[in-house]
């Protein structure tokens, strides 16, 4: 695992590829893929969870069953995408659930209940925990989304173009664009304003006034 300081990258812990990755508090993560050489841990990890900022992690359950490509978790649990959306309270136990598309981006709210996915369809909304689902067909086509809290929501669209949205994801707004596609998104609200940060196919790049304005925190 990567994290991004002052000087630049800089490894943390074992050597993973994780393909599917979601914040469940300050340096407690959830994550799914593989590992690398010489690290002990199943193939694929499944579930596994750090809560010292990734310099060690647990595995919880799905270990050599289950690559997560999409993961997002709230106060309600945990869901999953590894060719079936299953659903966790705690994640340990799953049930599997529906879902009319295959989710690139899985983002629930952070009190749970409503949750959003980016499919190749549009934009999928859930109000039950991703019980059932609904083809949003006003939303923009996303390629990621995350929730910044419970009526703040944050996406870019394949062009690199940021949306948001204050009404839990009624509408949505265009702003910034990126300059190239994306690959992930995070975003928080804080008593300064909305903070968020982007990853794309170039760069990372940071933004404290939400979203009006980008600076580059790191380049490849």
């Amino acid at each position: 695992m990567l994290t991004v300081g002052e000087q630049g990258l800089t490894t943390v812990g074992p050597v993973l590829d994780l393909m599917g990755f979601t914040v469940a508090g300050p340096g407690h993560y959830l994550a799914s893929g593989h590992p690398g050489l010489h690290v002990d841990l199943p193939q694929p990890v499944g579930l596994i969870e750090t809560t010292d900022g990734g310099h060690t992690w647990t595995p919880l359950s799905r270990q050599g069953q289950s690559d997560f490509h999409a993961l997002t978790v709230s106060d309600t649990g945990v869901l999953g995408y590894d060719g079936t959306l299953v659903a966790s309270p705690d994640g340990q136990t799953w049930a599997p659930l529906a879902i009319p598309a295959e989710p690139h981006t899985l983002a629930a709210a952070p009190d749970g209940g409503q949750v959003l996915a980016t499919t190749e369809q549009g934009l999928l909304r859930s109000t039950d925990d991703g019980a059932t689902w609904v083809l949003d067909a006003d939303a923009p086509l996303l390629q990621v989304v995350t929730w910044a809290d419970r009526t703040t929501a944050v996406g870019v669209d394949p062009a690199g173009t940021l949306w948001t949205s204050v009404d839990a994801a009624d509408t949505w707004q265009p702003g910034t664009q990126l300059g190239s596609p994306p690959q992930a998104v995070a975003a928080a609200a804080t008593g300064d304003g909305l903070r968020i940060a982007a990853v794309t196919v170039d760069v990372v790049l940071e933004s404290v006034d939400g979203g009006r304005t980008f600076t580059e925190a790191f380049s490849g």
